[in-house]
């Protein structure tokens, strides 16, 4: 699902960014997390049939719990955080108001719910 944060990718492009998993296997996964609603598949070609993977909006909002998820297990365990590729600093998961462009604390969120 990582691989598909940056936008839209071909089934080769997957392939190449997750080495080491078989095609069958891949594409099995592709289709179950169709099937979740998770990510949509939509043809760049027709002849023959090619076909795009991009999250949906379950899927983006679920790729945000599992990097917080992450982050809480490496200071949970041993493993290293998450590193800012560029300049090599352990990234931080925040809570992010987009209205406000700003991070938020615990202290000034209010509890989730879902209705």
């Amino acid at each position: 699902m990582e691989s598909l944060l940056d936008g839209s990718r071909r089934f080769n492009d997957l392939q190449t960014a997750l080495p080491g998993i078989a095609p069958n296997i891949l594409s099995d996964r592709l289709k179950r997390l169709e099937r979740e609603r998770v990510l949509v598949a939509r043809p760049y070609s027709q002849r023959p049939l090619r076909l795009g993977y991009e999250l949906t909006a379950d899927g983006r909002e679920l790729a945000g719990v599992l990097r917080l998820l992450a982050d809480w297990g490496s200071r949970a365990g041993e493993a290293d955080a998450p590193r800012h590729e560029t300049c090599g600093t352990p990234l931080e998961a925040r809570w992010y108001c987009p209205t406000c462009s700003r991070s938020v604390d615990a202290a000034e969120s209010t509890e989730l719910r879902r209705l």
